[in-house]
């Protein structure tokens, strides 16, 4: 399983990213005239932007970026931090902000997300030299409560409604169970990261399987929910 891992983690991981982007762009049509447009444009920057995150295999073994070995960006952690840690979380401010009915909720959505832009940016640069050898738990953590907002706003509109009768047909809750799911189960790893080492492959190769189960089932659950739900919510 160890060498599986080593050998196909990045495969696998891109395989059903790309998958859930391409099926997304084929379904646009059908989609473009809701707030899943937005979803669907969300898709194809992380496939672009996990794409461009691999960078770091062409720094090892004499690789054509091997230049870059004794520089700060040796390592894509500044990358990941950019566009997955900050970047998802203000995608899913916003994409909230457009489905959400109550302006109540929207609005403290708002609040939330510039806060947390406004805290990211000053916690990274008072902490500029771990920026790029290491990810902040504070801001694994504060962006995993915003999701957590999101989500509830979302659940409880929905039972709150007659969208509660025809829920398993709405693509914005297959996302909004994918995405609470994840956060759930990668959120407390962030607390163990401090036992990180490149001596440690029990741990290593404990954290890639977890990553790896959620990845497939975050990524094939939105693929299954574009393929199956009906468009809600024009704009």
């Amino acid at each position: 399983m160890n060498e599986f891992l080593l050998e196909y983690y990045n495969t696998i991981t891109f395989s059903v990213e790309i998958l859930a982007a391409v099926t997304g762009l084929f379904l646009y049509k059908k989609y473009k005239l809701t707030a899943a447009k937005y979803f669907i444009w969300f898709l194809v920057y992380l496939s672009i932007c996990d794409f461009l995150g691999s960078y770091v295999a062409y720094i090892r073994d004499d690789g054509f970026l091997n230049f870059l070995k004794d520089t700060v960006f040796r390592r894509n952690f500044w990358w990941t931090t950019l566009y997955w840690k900050v970047g998802a979380i203000v995608f899913f401010s916003f994409f909230y902000a457009k489905i959400l009915t109550t302006n109540l909720s929207k609005k403290i959505i708002k609040i939330f997300c510039s806060a947390f832009v406004l805290f990211s940016i000053s916690y990274i640069i008072l902490n500029w030299d771990d920026y790029f050898i290491r990810f902040f738990p504070i801001i694994d953590i504060v962006g995993t409560l915003i999701i957590f907002l999101c989500t509830t706003f979302y659940f409880f509109e929905t039972l709150t409604s007659n969208k509660v009768l025809t829920f398993y047909k709405s693509i914005n809750f297959y996302i909004s169970a994918a995405i609470f799911i994840w956060w759930l189960i990668i959120t407390p790893l962030v607390f163990y990261d401090i036992y990180h080492s490149d001596m440690d492959w029990n741990f290593i190769f404990l954290k890639w399987q977890i990553y790896l189960s959620a990845n497939i089932i975050m990524y094939l659950t939105f693929t299954f929910a574009l393929l199956w739900c009906k468009p809600e919510n024009e704009l």
